[in-house]
């Protein structure tokens, strides 16, 4: 009985389109978000801020960019970490060669490059359809990368390859401790996530789910097609070239290509299969379980008194991340968004069994 949403009455058409129309779901998320904005920083130790959430936090927001791409609008992806390079490497040089803009105007400048990029690569979606899409994305990946390492204009010059990104301040304050670049972050994603739950909810958001169902059958009821697709190739080109300036920024303090490489494409990928296509919570709930992976097999490991050697660790996360691909594909194609929302149900129906 404690969790229910009869007697919810709405007197407009607003409150019934409300993102959270249940009350108690709108205090839940509340709490969530006070949870994560006050109570996180005050108690969470550097560890847990610096290698535990703030990747967290930043893989989400790229999780969310390939979710509407391929979760959405139905076109596969592989170059979501070429599209997180284009960002970090604009974001880097709009930092450093232009220090009068504002930290938050390169950074939107930054993923606004990312997007056309992307865009420019989305053109080819109009002519092809389904793997073919993928492989034209997996060009991206293999073309930014060259790009990355033989412009030295990129790079500024820099002999490595490696930029070191400078100090950030934000309204006169700087953002150097581990605490204040976890909020960041926070706010930056949080605001990210509720701009895209709203888009996929609205005409842009339905013409991206009726490709992805039935492009035939789409632009025959009237949806431009060819707009759907460029405008989705965007938008996540945006999310993830944020995502990539703030991995860069926030995370690493420099910028380098091996970052960005086809293994984190793929890695972000497998978060949005795990955490469920077309679902802005199972990018969230994919990327914890991506992060939090590794150190759970470790920590495991430490319990059993067995000593497994890095190289062996990262093989034996792939092994895993492969075999839960193929479980969820067979068990719960939709991911652990569709387990969250199956459990709300029967919250919902408790203490009746049916």
């Amino acid at each position: 009985m404690f969790y229910r949403d009869a007697g919810e009455l709405k007197t407009s058409h607003a409150q019934d389109q409300a993102i959270f129309p249940v009350a108690l779901d709108r205090r839940a998320v509340a709490l969530l978000l006070l949870c994560g904005a006050v109570v996180v920083p005050a108690a969470a130790g550097p560890y847990w801020l610096g290698s535990i959430l703030l990747p967290f936090l930043i893989l989400s927001l790229a999780a969310i960019g390939l979710n509407i791409l391929t979760g959405y609008a139905g076109q596969l992806s592989l170059g979501s970490g070429a599209f997180m390079a284009v960002g970090a490497y604009a974001a880097a040089n709009l930092v450093i060669r232009l220090p009068e803009l504002a930290f938050p105007v390169s950074l939107a400048l930054a993923g606004a490059i990312a997007g056309l990029v992307a865009l420019a690569f989305g053109l080819l979606s109009l002519r092809i359809r389904g793997f073919y899409v993928a492989v034209a994305t997996l060009a991206a990946q293999f073309f930014i990368e060259w790009v990355c390492t033989h412009v030295p204009w990129l790079v500024l010059n820099t002999p490595s390859g490696v930029v070191s990104t400078p100090a950030l301040s934000l309204f006169g304050l700087r953002v150097d401790s581990i605490t204040a670049r976890y909020l960041v972050a926070f706010v930056v994603v949080v605001g990210l996530a509720f701009l895209a739950k709203n888009l996929v909810r609205s005409h842009v958001g339905r013409a991206w789910m009726a490709v992805r169902d039935h492009e035939t059958a789409a632009e025959l009821t009237g949806v431009d097609t060819v707009r759907a697709k460029l405008s989705a190739f965007a938008v996540s080109g945006f999310y993830c070239g944020v995502a990539g300036a703030l991995w860069g920024f926030l995370y690493l303090g420099n910028v380098e290509i091996e970052a960005f490489s086809l293994h984190r494409s793929f890695q972000i990928l497998f978060m949005v299969i795990i955490g469920g296509l077309g679902s802005i919570l199972g990018s969230f709930l994919g990327a914890g379980f991506i992060v939090l992976l590794p150190v759970a097999i470790a920590n495991l490991a430490v319990l059993l008194g067995a000593a497994i050697k890095p190289d062996v660790l990262a093989n034996l996360e792939l092994m895993i991340f492969g075999a839960l691909i193929v479980g969820f594909l067979i068990v719960e194609p939709r991911g652990l968004a569709r387990l969250a929302a199956n459990a709300r149900e029967r919250a919902r129906r408790w203490p009746l069994p049916y």
